[in-house]
């Protein structure tokens, strides 16, 4: 590595480290660093957790998650043993004086063994209840006060609503600064998502192009074949607003919409996603139900196979008006996208699984060929897919051959597996080396949560305070409600 990418030595303490996200994400994420050279040559892993287990038995099961879930397929009994000499366990619960001590003289003493002085990253795979709870006691044994060395990472969701999420930064700032802090949304660490600001601002071609004078309107979808995967109790304190578009599609909206920064420096970066946020157009309750559309899937069938209803799943109650989908078209009230609808939707148990940006560009301001020539003559249309697929395509009219003069739409494609050979890396890879290395470009500011909390509550408060009357309104395996549609289709466009 050149020097400006070495990592310091570093101590990386999981709270929740029996728990799902460790087994499946964070350990082969950072077992995939350590295969490619990413890893600093001093670290240890300490994992925090409240079942009585050895510390030989706690590797073993994160063996088992790195075989089933890392990139690289099943690892190598020499490598995971080189890597797995670094992994300690300490059974702990996280309310306990004596479990953030036992912390502290554990740092001491693997720091004495290196003799140096190592970065502490505190990172919280729990649920959102223990979020304070731990924050606070870090603070009170000592730890996670040098803001040069400390990081603390707080996973999804930073708060419920816009209060709450107040509530929370302002207790984080009374002990830690806000460098420290990192806001993780694994959405935002996805190589195709980095490569929006890569395709926008390093290239001369489309830039002139992105605003009103051409841009029609932009969608945003992300839809899963999935259900809530025993997810019953988080997901009924939550829903599809909360649970994805106030975050990951309101930050892909973002990338799409912001200003060029200055430089990639982080807070750059983050001040022209925040001045979007800020942007956008304030939305009136009596609006609410214009520009938001909610529904709730009952059973259906997903290729070939029967699965439940929303309201059968597990620790789902029986009339429950939680939201699986969600859409909803907002405005950005500044010089360049005045006017241009934003449509963003999500859903569960949805026809297909996509993660997509598209962007439609405006008609052509005369049609010069003869209707028989141009048949269907769909605008010229970008679109970025983020998963399952990543790539971008550019739609645009080309001639088909032959002696008459007809017009056909064609793609011209960039497709990241064909082009790249070199794995593609996680995005908890990207996310917990960005964590190491001091970079919070791609992590979400304070100020930024709380604006993107701002925007989406009066649709919370609105659908609080009036229940839906129709759910479940939609089958699984389709696209959603029919009033989705209608919300686009009153404007004369259609999902993409």
């Amino acid at each position: 590595m050149d020097e400006k990418e070495k990592v310091n030595p570093c101590i990386i303490v999981i709270f929740g480290a029996t728990g799902d996200l460790t087994w499946r994400k964070l350990i082969p994420a950072l077992y995939n660093l350590y295969l490619d050279n990413w890893m600093p040559e001093k670290f240890t892993i300490l994992g925090l957790g409240r079942r009585d287990i050895s510390e030989l038995q706690f590797r073993k099961t994160l063996l088992d998650g790195v075989n089933q879930f890392s990139r690289s397929g099943a690892a190598d009994k020499k490598q995971w043993a080189s890597f797995a000499k670094n992994i300690m366990y300490q059974k702990g619960e996280v309310h306990e004086k004596g479990t953030y001590d036992a912390v502290n003289k554990k740092i001491a003493q693997i720091e004495k063994a290196w003799k140096v002085e190592a970065d502490h990253v505190f990172y919280m795979a729990v649920t959102p209840d223990f979020f304070e709870t731990i924050a606070r006691k870090l603070y009170q044994a000592g730890l996670g006060r040098d803001k040069q060395r400390d990081k603390i990472v707080i996973e999804k969701p930073f708060g419920r609503d816009l209060d709450s999420a107040r509530k929370l930064n302002k207790l984080l700032h009374s002990m830690y600064d806000e460098c420290q802090i990192y806001r993780i949304d694994h959405y935002l660490g996805k190589e195709t998502v980095q490569n929006i600001l890569a395709f926008r601002f390093g290239n001369l071609l489309f830039e002139p192009l992105w605003n009103r004078n051409f841009i029609d309107h932009v969608q945003i979808t992300v839809s899963e074949q999935l259900g809530i995967e025993n997810r019953g109790n988080y997901y009924e304190t939550a829903g599809a607003l909360r649970d994805m578009i106030q975050n990951h599609i309101l930050q892909l909206m973002c990338l799409i919409a912001m200003e060029p920064p200055v430089s990639f420096e982080a807070n750059e970066v983050r001040n022209r996603k925040v001045d979007v946020i800020n942007a956008i157009r304030r939305i009136a309750e009596n609006e609410v139900h214009n520009i938001s559309v909610r529904g709730q899937y009952k059973e259906g069938w997903i290729e070939g196979k029967k699965v439940k209803g929303y309201r059968q799943e597990a620790d789902v109650k029986p009339n429950s008006r939680i939201e699986t989908f969600a859409a909803v078209k907002l405005f950005i009230e500044n010089w360049r996208w005045h006017d241009v609808p934003f449509y963003l939707r999500t859903g569960k148990r949805m026809k297909e699984t996509t993660s997509a940006i598209t962007i439609q560009f405006k008609d052509v301001p005369h049609r010069l060929f003869p209707s028989k020539a141009s048949g269907s003559w769909p605008p010229n249309r970008l679109i970025m897919n983020i998963q399952p697929h990543m790539g971008i395509t550019l739609s645009f009219q080309a001639k088909r051959p032959g002696l008459e003069m007809v017009l056909d739409p064609v793609d011209m494609d960039f497709d990241y597996k064909e082009t790249y050979t070199t794995g593609t890396p996680e995005a908890y890879e990207t996310l917990l080396l960005d964590t190491m290395q001091g970079d919070s470009t791609l992590f979400m500011r304070a100020d930024q949560v709380e604006a993107a909390w701002a925007v989406m509550m009066p649709i919370i408060k609105v659908w609080e305070n009036n229940p839906p009357v129709n759910f479940p309104n939609y089958t699984a395996g389709t696209q959603g409600p029919e009033d989705a549609e209608a919300l686009i289709a009153r404007d004369g466009h259609n999902w993409l």
